[in-house]
């Protein structure tokens, strides 16, 4: 069973997933768990490297 700390955790993601990157429930809970951790750590990634694009282009324009 799910402790409190995860299940809140659980929902915020699902809640992060469908404000911020338009999946929606129905896609969320029809996912198995393999197939979440997938997407999630795949969209970490992208998070990340959008992160370091716009640290990259803030770099840039401070030196101009």
């Amino acid at each position: 069973m799910f402790s409190h700390d995860k299940l809140t955790n659980f929902f915020k993601t699902n809640f992060a997933m469908m404000q911020h990157h338009k999946y929606s429930l129905s896609d969320l809970e029809n996912m198995v768990p393999w197939e979440r951790a997938i997407y999630i750590d795949m969209l970490q990634e992208y998070l990340k490297k959008i992160e370091e694009q716009n640290r990259d282009r803030a770099a840039v324009a401070r030196r101009r």
